[in-house]
């Protein structure tokens, strides 16, 4: 430690905030690997306006350590690059700044993974499908179509209440008889 008290204040003070930022952003971590989330448990009294639509609010003690934690470390590493102060605070700003801006698109990218692709029928409302095996009319029986919902093709049981559709042709899904059939109309 007596290179630090050694050190001149600035980067002295670019190692502090890089230590505790650090360590503050590794307790988060294995909080959060540990199903212990920042806000189990705290009740915080803010009251502020600053609500966002979404996952990611831009103010936050998440960011906020993330910030930190760029601007420190950035602090640290420009600190021998530039003989500036000022272009050693601006390079570690952007480095705060680009930290925060990492973190936002992996959580936008993380989220992805998390969408909801189970297939529900009425997704195949108005979608247009291949007839796999021969549609007879409504009263008369089942065929069958292929159609792709989300990127998955799906086979589902058909009916028409038009005259019989033929393998091998295009449709167009007009209704839903139940969960597992739904009405088609030749295209």
């Amino acid at each position: 430690m007596e290179w630090l008290n050694d050190s001149d204040p600035l980067l002295k003070a670019y190692w502090i905030i890089a230590g505790v930022s650090s360590l503050i952003f590794v307790v988060q971590m294995i909080m959060t690997f540990v199903g212990m989330d920042a806000s189990d448990g705290l009740n915080a009294d803010f009251n502020g306006d600053m609500h966002a639509d979404g996952p990611f609010q831009f103010f936050s003690i998440r960011n906020l350590v993330n910030f930190f934690l760029g601007f420190g470390w950035g602090g640290v590493c420009f600190y021998h690059t530039f003989s500036s102060p000022l272009w050693i605070g601006i390079c570690a700003f952007l480095t705060g700044a680009a930290f925060v801006l990492l973190f936002f698109f992996l959580i936008k990218f993380f989220l992805k993974l998390e969408k909801d692709n189970t297939f529900k029928i009425g997704n195949t409302l108005n979608q247009t499908a291949d007839v796999y095996l021969t549609v007879p009319p409504e009263k008369t029986g089942k065929g069958k179509i292929q159609i792709s919902v989300r990127g998955s093709v799906h086979e589902i049981d058909a009916m028409t209440p038009d005259e019989k559709i033929p393998t091998g042709a295009k449709a167009r899904v007009v209704g839903i008889i139940d969960q597992q059939t739904v009405l088609v109309t030749k295209i």
